[in-house]
């Protein structure tokens, strides 16, 4: 039986959640849900630590994310399990995922020590001789922190590192069905000497999100989720400090230089794998793959191929990449948006199928533009391949999408590289390589639908603080 944290502290109450694992039901834990009153108590006891955690140096924050770190390099093999328990994603990917969490921490204990501010000389005019400003960031107060299934410990570590690092206080609320990862991870946490009550874990049912948004005393929110849910957010607290990391539809352009038999095997395992991986649960997951015309009949054929092979199976199996979805409503979404392409005349050159919770690796062609799993997130195993005769129209295609998170452009000329980094309208593009490449220090984060503001330590840093300048009087500059 697993206690939330309250304020830095373990808690229980009188109700218990169960965790099941969504490939076969099977219960793999349980969780004290926390109540209205002792969530009025985390958000109260965060709000009174503001001026302590503030206080507290940059060496002591740093340390704290450092220990962290290394417990969970430690613990790395029972957090995988864990997340193979409760999201289902095959054990590889859960061990990738907890190494991941290791970095985000080290990062942040890095970027901790060098968050640092800036000096201005402002005795640029002679009305203002004699003055000098120190700018440095501060916390804007109290984080809010929802995190989804989809990664149950990283894209937690990704709120909770950065608030760490800027002496931010931070109420993380996990998704329902993957609490547990978090809820490890606050036993870490606690073994530090961080101030009472600048964090709190609550595993709490989704009703209770619209009130801890619309909470005054935390003026900072950080979601990651569904561009409807991350909207309406927005829409709720227009004046708070939102983050919203919300989905895609990434594209991979396969441009017709990229015809090395080398470079076709490269492109077609690196999308087949990372359209169906975690079973393509992931926002930045491959969904459209734009080949040219030269090429397209070869590098089809060989990510139908390349997908047909992958195991679909028990994600406790070292062999497996395709674990099952989240649940069986979510599989059966993703049997209806193929369903309704095949209507409409899109050919399925692999998977296709579905069984419970689990649904093969799929690639179609011919796929319609304006189908549900071309313009829409599908957020499961499945890939188009579509054909295009240049350059300009496969940057046309990639833009002309309500999302804007990462695209990938496989391409050996450098002039191309600038143009797709000019002219893709999303918030990064990878070259050489498909769109679900994330370094975890690096800036991510999209434009229109997939979202606003950075995550990545440093610019989480900068999301969670505010300027401000001191100016100097009567120096002799």
């Amino acid at each position: 039986m697993h206690s939330f944290w309250l304020a830095g502290k373990p808690a229980t109450s009188d109700v218990v959640a169960d965790v099941n694992h969504p490939g076969d039901g099977a219960l793999v834990g349980q969780h004290y849900v926390p109540t209205a009153e002792q969530v009025e108590q985390a958000v109260a006891a965060a709000y009174a630590s503001r001026s302590a955690f503030q206080a507290t140096s940059a060496g002591a924050r740093s340390d704290a994310l450092t220990h962290i770190a290394n417990r969970i390099a430690e613990r790395t093999e029972e957090i995988a399990q864990i997340i193979t328990g409760e999201n289902g994603k095959p054990i590889i990917w859960a061990r990738s995922e907890a190494a991941r969490a290791v970095s985000v921490f080290r990062w942040a204990a890095e970027e901790a020590r060098r968050f640092s501010g800036e000096a201005q000389r402002l005795d640029t005019e002679v009305a203002t001789a004699g003055r000098y400003g120190i700018i440095r960031r501060f916390p804007t107060g109290v984080v809010l922190g929802i995190s989804p299934f989809n990664f149950p410990i990283n894209l937690v570590a990704h709120k909770i590192a950065p608030a760490l690092a800027v002496g931010a206080p931070i109420i993380i609320k996990p998704a329902p069905s993957t609490p547990l990862s978090a809820l490890i991870l606050g036993e870490i946490i606690a073994e530090t000497n961080l101030p009472e009550g600048s964090w709190s874990i609550l595993p709490v049912s989704n009703d209770m999100a619209p009130g801890l948004v619309a909470d005054e005393r935390m003026p900072v929110v950080s979601f990651t989720g569904s561009d409807k849910v991350g909207f309406d957010i927005q829409k709720a607290v227009p004046h708070k400090h939102i983050t919203l990391e919300l989905g895609g539809n990434a594209a991979a352009l396969v441009l017709e230089d990229w015809n090395s038999e080398e470079d076709l095997n490269w492109a077609a395992a690196r999308t087949s794998l990372f359209g169906t991986y975690q079973a393509g649960q992931s926002c930045i997951s491959v969904q459209r793959i734009l080949i040219h015309e030269s090429i397209y009949d070869t590098l089809s054929a060989k990510i139908a191929e390349a997908a047909s092979k992958l195991v679909n199976g028990d994600p406790y199996d070292d062999k497996t990449i395709v674990g099952p979805m989240i649940n069986e409503a979510a599989a059966i979404r993703v049997e209806e948006w193929v369903n309704e392409a095949v209507a409409q005349g899109a050919t399925v050159l692999t998977g296709g199928t579905r069984d419970g919770n689990y649904y093969a690796p799929t690639v179609l062609a011919n796929v319609p533009r304006d189908a549900k799993v071309s313009c829409n997130e599908i957020f499961g195993p499945v890939m188009i391949v579509d054909k295009v005769s240049s350059t300009q129209e496969g940057f046309d295609v990639i833009n002309d999408s309500p999302f804007g998170l990462q695209a990938g452009v496989f391409t050996h000329n450098i002039q191309t590289a600038f143009r797709a980094h000019r002219e893709l309208e999303v918030g990064g593009v990878i070259i050489g390589d498909v769109p679900t490449f994330r370094s975890d220090q690096m800036p991510y984060g999209g434009i229109k639908a997939s979202g606003v503001g950075k995550e990545g330590l440093r610019w989480a840093m900068q999301d969670m603080t505010h300027e401000r300048i001191m100016v100097l009087s009567g120096l002799d500059l």
